[in-house]
């Protein structure tokens, strides 16, 4: 009797284990595979919001290389495109030097606007965090985002 109630007592021990196990594989996505580093490297801008933080804290002196690829939407009336922008910017704009929808930059909460567009390198003039948006004074009627791979060199 003793060999039964061991039996028992070690199935319902495997049975939330087992079952787990198959609920994992049943949900599980057919397509699933392994992240490349490439993928993880990269993060999204979207076209409707204004500056949006990378996460990369810059030094100054630091070196960066963006690239960026996608397409987005800064006016129904231009259509979709990608980062490197549409038709020559209205004064009002971050950016009135660069065209309209391009990708643009900054170092901090208060550093000048750069041009970035599908590929830019520049150095940091002054430590700050880095910032992208798209180059457009009204966010409302925007739509997509672009992908970006951001690599940094760090001061010798």
């Amino acid at each position: 009797m003793r060999g039964r109630a061991v039996t028992r007592r070690i199935l319902w021990l495997l049975l939330p284990a087992l079952l787990t196990c198959g609920v994992v594989q049943y949900v599980r996505p057919a397509a699933w595979r392994p992240h490349t580093q490439g993928e993880l490297l990269t993060q999204p801008i979207y076209a409707y919001r204004q500056w949006q933080s990378t996460g990369i804290e810059l030094e100054a002196g630091d070196g960066f290389n963006i690239k960026a690829g996608g397409e987005w939407q800064y006016s129904p009336l231009v259509g979709l495109h990608g980062p490197e922008g549409g038709m020559p910017a209205p004064p009002a704009y971050p950016l009135s030097e660069a065209p309209g929808g391009a990708l643009i930059g900054r170092i901090g909460e208060t550093g000048a606007p750069f041009y970035v567009g599908r590929q830019t390198t520049g150095y940091a003039e002054a430590p700050g965090m880095l910032f992208l948006r798209i180059n457009d004074d009204l966010l409302g009627d925007n739509q997509g985002k672009l992908a970006l791979e951001i690599e940094i060199e760090p001061e010798p």
